[in-house]
């Protein structure tokens, strides 16, 4: 297999004796451990090795010193323009464009501009035209062409840059000053610094070899030219005819600009290597629909390799870390040995989601009267994690409950620190001066627990590292404050660019790679994943505060320099593969169809190899869900014996009126939910919505009317007894409302926010209207209330296994007596109608008007005539509607109506008793009918809120 490295450690050995008089450069570290390995097999006896290093060692070596950290930068550059600027902003506000800014002076000193001309007054622009020694023609033109379109902006953006432009050169000018007295430098300005007393240098006593350099900065190109020139330093470029020759081919953009350079291109061999068009490499590109689907793929792959292999000359390319473990979990058996040769974040792993969740909490706190309160949402994310499960699982899953059950929006600190120890030190409100301790002795705490992980541990020890760095960094910046949010972004800035290092043996095994760690490196296999577009190449653009043009007519990188680069790194890869795997995803991602590299499209088109293209394709069914259909079979059946009643006169179960009614609705959705007992997901809700609003309604009610019997010792409200009613009780029955809604105590507070406020007070206006409509009414005596009485009855149908009674029940929300009547009023919250054509209607499942409230309050009427069966006053079932309370015309009671004639008023069930108890009748023995199975509506209308949608497909 051809190699750039080992074939240039065979040309340096059979070229230089003494080694050790060497000093071999290379543009990484990685390159120079490849670069040692063959070189060490090349040699037959001891001797001493070159000296290995990289082009910054160089750098840092001549200027004497290494580069500050990017944060104790930023630092200075604050201070620096706080002294600048009469109004500077705040530390947190400048420090994410503080991050650009220092780059651009990294770029300004790596490229040598002078930073006085590029930093001009654009306000001054005639001077660039009169003073042209200092500009080319090209670079003139480019700042015209920017001039052009900044006097097209309107004038208020115009005079903001303007003023932002003409601070960038003091910035820069007392930046370098404040550097020099620091001593704190970046690794531009040291750069410049070495170039800039190139003259001053002393021959080094090694012979210098620059090996495997594709795009030079400007400052090394100088350097490099200035060993060449003056110290005999030798060059080996990694090209290829392929990309060189062609001017088209961006590839080879850097390389041109060398070969028509009068001291680098003499350097250049006189026979271009032209590996790529000769080696006729066997190239598949494969397209999936999903990024995940790569993984397997890639496990496929690589499966597929037969006999001994030398696993060293495969590399796996990832453009996304993320990939990293999916691909790790997908390799086969037969590969023992993985070199991992990039790091993977430390924001995927679950222990940095646990700390950020930590500090997010922090967000949301609320402090009233005197307690610290934690929003539920924060909470439950907590109590659900492994950590806080793993500490005391039964406390959090009664908790999550506890929070479920009372919809609970905000958690007490008291509460939620009973948990233990660990629960006290995540629930606790933290003050802007606190975080770093806080969060240190978090890390600690978790270390200690994670002691049977190594890589959550291995996580928490990079997050720790970066943690005390900062913390180092920030109290040297004695005058600066960090308030609680700007921590927190700045956690997620700098924790964001953390990464795990892996650590294994670099020359063995399978080698996985990020793209540009595969520089200088040759594969005989070559296998890389998400070769789409804006992935590899990548499409993040360059952030900076330097307009393109002004960038490029000063010699700043723009994006064509970065295109440049990715290009080379692709098709250098070819040099030595002789089988390529390109995977791409066909899926959108970001609201981005997929798109495949723009190097597949240019290979198919350019390059004259065959390529195969595979489609890999996860199977879908794309038919129409099934119908779902539970056929009665025994065990099925046995499910609804529940229902009927035992010698002893007692059933497991009955059949609530609601119950019937969701059969007649869909009868799987009944299987599911009353013999499955397929139960809904609760979840807290911040919404008051109509089935909450009217549970409320109707506990108010019952308090309202159960109290007034406790207190008078009476069932007969007179009319003079509402005065005080609506003026004393409303509120308390409304209270004591919530507090069984949400299963507070009754010393519970129950102060209202939001939403529940706004219903409160609807509630009493509600309440209100009808204690008026009851004291038009008054006097009657209050029969029975929702929870004072559970009604039964029981139904004699014909079942498959001969007769057989079944159990019915239901709670009646008010029964009363009015003029000799007893009316059954069932209080509703919704928009239910109480006109109905007839009672055969009220079962007829294929009426998309059946009356369902009208059904339920006529099933009032059957189970109290059963209870009281002696009774022979009239039973009218009755519907105080909510929305119909304000209504001039209000009338509680149903109406039988055929369409287009005036409706009559129902005035006694027991006129209806038989056809509704033989419609009942009728519901019920085709319930237990072996032959009627428990299938789908047709009634597609009915499922758009059912909980089973997802289930059935529909």
């Amino acid at each position: 297999m051809h190699s750039f490295l080992k074939n240039t450690a065979k040309e340096i050995l059979e070229k230089h004796e003494n080694l050790q008089n060497l000093s071999i450069v290379l543009p990484n570290r990685r390159a120079g451990l490849f670069f040692t390995q063959h070189l060490g097999t090349l040699i037959s006896e001891p001797t001493w090795m070159p000296e290995v290093k990289t082009i910054e060692d160089i750098f840092y070596q001549y200027a004497g010193q290494r580069p500050a950290d990017d944060l104790t930068l930023i630092f200075e550059v604050y201070r620096v323009y706080r002294d600048l600027h009469p109004n500077p902003e705040d530390f947190d506000r400048f420090f994410f464009w503080g991050e650009m800014i220092l780059k651009d002076f990294n770029d300004v000193d790596q490229f040598m501009a002078d930073a006085k001309r590029l930093y001009h007054q654009l306000a001054e622009f005639k001077e660039f035209e009169s003073d042209q020694s200092f500009l080319t023609e090209g670079q003139v033109e480019l700042i015209q062409q920017f001039w052009n379109s900044f006097i097209r902006q309107d004038r208020m953006h115009q005079e903001k840059f303007l003023k932002f432009w003409e601070l960038l050169n003091p910035l820069y000018q007392s930046f370098q000053a404040s550097l020099d007295v620091s001593g704190l430098a970046y690794s531009g300005k040291l750069y410049r610094k070495v170039v800039e007393a190139l003259d001053q240098l002393e021959k080094p006593e090694k012979h210098t070899i620059f090996i495997g350099f594709n795009a030079f900065t400007g400052t090394e190109e100088k350097l490099i030219k200035h060993f060449i020139s003056r110290f005999g330093a030798e060059i080996f470029w990694d090209l290829d005819g392929y990309y060189l020759n062609d001017k088209n081919q961006e590839a080879g953009l850097f390389f041109r600009e060398y070969q028509r350079d009068k001291v680098l291109g003499p350097t250049f061999p006189e026979i271009i290597p032209t590996q790529i068009q000769s080696r006729n490499a066997k190239i598949h590109t494969y397209a999936t629909p999903l990024k995940t689907n790569q993984a397997n793929l890639v496990g496929t792959i690589l499966e597929q390799v037969k006999g001994e292999e030398n696993w060293e000359e495969t590399v796996v390319i990832l453009p996304d870390e993320q990939m990293l473990f999916p691909i790790l979990h997908s390799l086969p058996d037969q590969i023992d040995k993985v070199n991992v040769t990039m790091g993977y974040p430390v924001k995927n792993a679950p222990v940095y989601a646990f700390l950020e969740a930590v500090l997010e909490m922090q967000r949301f706190i609320k402090i009233e009267d005197g307690k610290v309160l934690f929003y539920h949402q924060a909470v439950r994310n907590l109590l659900s994690s492994i950590y806080l499960k793993t500490a005391n699982p039964k406390f959090c899953e009664d908790l999550l409950l506890d929070i479920q059950a009372k919809n609970q929006i905000h958690i007490s600190q008291e509460n939620l620190q009973k948990g233990g120890e660990f629960f006290a030190l995540i629930f606790q409100k933290l003050e802007s001066d606190q975080l770093f301790a806080y969060l240190s002795k978090l890390m600690e705490d978790l270390a200690e627990r994670l002691k049977e992980e190594p890589l959550q541990r291995s996580y928490l020890y990079q997050c720790f590292k970066q943690l005390t760095r900062l913390r180092e960094v920030f109290a040297k910046q004695d005058s600066l404050r960090v308030n609680r949010e700007f921590f927190i972004r700045l956690f997620r800035q700098v924790f964001r660019e953390v990464k795990l290092p892996f650590e294994g043996e670099p020359l063995q095994g399978l080698q996985v790679m990020g793209v540009l760690e595969t520089r200088n490196l040759d594969f005989r296999r070559v296998i890389i994943c998400n070769m789409n577009e804006s992935s590899f190449p990548p499409s993040a653009g360059l952030n900076s505060m330097i307009p393109f043009n002004i960038r490029r007519a000063f010699g700043l990188p723009v994006q064509e320099q970065n295109d440049a680069i990715y290009a080379y790194t692709f098709y250098r890869l070819l040099h030595s593969a002789e089988e390529v795997h390109m995977i791409y995803t066909t899926a959108a991602d970001q609201g981005k169809a997929g798109e495949r590299s723009r190097y597949i499209q240019q290979m198919m088109v350019e390059m004259g190899l065959e390529i195969r293209e595979e489609v890999i394709f996860v199977p879908i069914d794309q038919k129409s869900p099934e119908e779902i259909i539970i056929p009665k079979v025994p065990e099925v059946l046995g499910l609804l014996d529940r229902y009927l009643i035992r010698p002893d006169g007692t059933s497991e179960t009955a059949f609530s009126p609601s119950a019937l009614s969701v059969y007649l609705d869909c009868r799987l959705k009944f299987y599911l939910q009353y013999l499955a007992e397929l139960k809904e997901k609760d979840e807290v809700s911040e919404d008051i919505d109509a089935g909450v609003f009217g549970n409320l309604a109707h506990y108010s009610m019952e308090n309202l009317y159960q109290g007034f019997m406790e207190r008078k010792k009476r069932d007969v409200l007179e009319p003079g007894d509402f005065k005080d009613l609506r003026h004393l009780w409303v509120f308390p029955a409304i209270e004591q409302a919530v507090r069984t809604h949400y299963h507070l105590e009754d010393a519970a507070e129950t102060k209202l926010n939001g939403q529940m406020a706004i219903a409160r007070d609807v509630l009493q206006k509600y309440i209100n209207r009808i204690l008026e409509i009851d004291a038009a009414s008054a006097p009657f005596r209050l029969v029975s209330l929702e929870k004072a009485k559970k009604y039964q009855a029981k139904l004699l149908i014909q079942t498959s296994k001969g007769s057989g009674e079944i159990a019915l029940r239901g709670i009646i929300d008010r029964v009363d007596e009015l003029n000799g009547a007893i009316r059954l009023i069932d209080y509703k919250s919704g928009g239910d109608k109480k006109e109905f054509p007839d009672i055969p209607s009220l079962f007829d499942r294929e009426n998309k008007k059946r009356n369902k409230a009208a059904m339920q309050t006529m099933f009032y009427g059957l189970l109290y005539q059963a209870t009281y069966p002696e009774n022979t006053a009239v039973l009218k079932p009755a519907i105080f509607n909510l929305r119909e309370l304000f209504s001039d015309d209000f009338n509680p009671y149903l109406q039988l109506k055929q369409a287009y004639k005036t409706g009559i008023e129902l005035n006694d069930y027991r006129d209806y008793q038989e056809a509704y108890e033989e419609g009942l009748k009728g519901l019920l023995e085709e319930m237990y009918d072996p032959e009627v199975p428990f299938s789908q509506t047709d009634d597609v209308e009915k499922c758009k809120y059912c909980p089973y949608k997802e289930m059935c497909g529909r």
